[in-house]
């Protein structure tokens, strides 16, 4: 059986569907969202022996998300709790200072966490490593020539989402 690894809970996850295909969200014992993977995402999350799926913890993400990909929400307001190090959590939480609409580059997260400009690959790292794709805006984060690198779910996916919020 596989639990959060904080407590001996299973993990709790549903599914949504979504313009990108469909969801995979799960949530620690408190209802905070722990992980949004999309098919095909790098990295992404799998639903393990012994989950249980309930969507009832998830009425407010989905909310939200269908909000979203109906162009009427710019900003997302759920709890998180993903798992990570401290600096990966300062990276995560960076992402969210980056407007709907808007893109930056891995320097410029950077220099928000006071990073150094030698510590630029591993805020790509960080960033290429968020759990929370979508809701935590990873797909804003350009390279500094302006080109769109990689993205966990993949550039086709990453082009959808900038394009969603008018950025291409």
């Amino acid at each position: 059986m596989t639990t959060d690894r904080r407590t001996a809970h299973p993990t709790t996850y549903t599914t949504l569907p979504s313009p990108l295909g469909e969801l995979l969200l799960t949530v620690d014992p408190s209802g905070a969202l722990t992980s949004l993977s999309v098919p095909g995402q790098k990295g992404g999350r799998v639903v393990g022996e012994g989950w249980v799926r309930d969507p009832a913890p998830f009425a407010e993400a989905e909310r939200q998300l269908a909000a979203y990909f109906a162009g009427e929400l710019k900003d997302f307001e759920l709890e998180l709790r993903p798992e990570g190090t401290e600096f990966r959590r300062r990276v995560w939480d960076a992402l969210d200072d980056v407007p709907y609409g808007a893109t930056t580059t891995y320097g410029e997260v950077a220099a928000r966490i006071g990073a150094s400009r030698a510590a630029v690959r591993a805020v790509g790292g960080a960033i290429g490593a968020n759990p929370l794709l979508i809701v935590r805006p990873c797909h804003r984060v350009i390279g500094a020539n302006g080109s769109l690198t990689g993205y966990a779910a993949g550039l086709e996916k990453k082009v959808e989402l900038l394009t969603l919020e008018g950025c291409l």
